[in-house]
């Protein structure tokens, strides 16, 4: 069995425990993910059935929603900030040296599925900046010797 197969019991167990409920459209999503590590498109005609909506209303969400993917991603994510504190504070540096350490780009995920990298327009931690996020640490007031450091770590 693969490991999709694997998670099923627990996708059964959500969709049981909502079911004819359309209301809770976004928390079997988000359970959804936690179980997949994203969505996949497998799953959205068996919640739309369970919940008793429309699968177009299923994927609706699912694309209006920015926490909500739909392909694999990294078991590390890492998050750079490029909001205006950060920017002025050297952020665009933090994120060529991200991208270098890590061969990605913005959006990407390695092809082992060990990181994948995302900019955000802010992480609420202005006093910090230049910010980056892995996974849910917080690292702040970035710099290249740190950056690398801090990513290795990880990897």
């Amino acid at each position: 069995m693969n490991q999709k197969g694997m998670m099923l019991p627990k996708f059964n167990e959500i969709l049981n425990h909502h079911r004819g409920d359309p209301e809770a459209l976004i928390v079997v999503l988000q359970k959804t993910q936690e179980v997949f590590g994203y969505i996949p498109s497998e799953t959205i005609s068996p919640i739309a059935g369970a919940l008793g909506v429309f699968p177009s209303q299923v994927q609706g969400v699912i694309t209006f929603y920015s926490q909500f993917y739909t392909a694999k991603r990294g078991r590390n994510v890492v998050r750079v900030c490029r909001g205006t504190a950060c920017h002025v504070r050297g952020g665009r540096g933090v994120l060529r040296v991200v991208q270098k350490t890590l061969n990605l780009q913005d959006g990407e995920t390695a092809t082992d599925y060990s990181f994948t990298l995302e900019t955000v327009a802010c992480l609420g931690a202005c006093a910090l900046s230049p910010v980056m996020v892995v996974n849910q640490t917080y690292y702040g007031k970035m710099n290249p010797k740190r950056i690398e450091t801090i990513l290795q770590k990880y990897k």
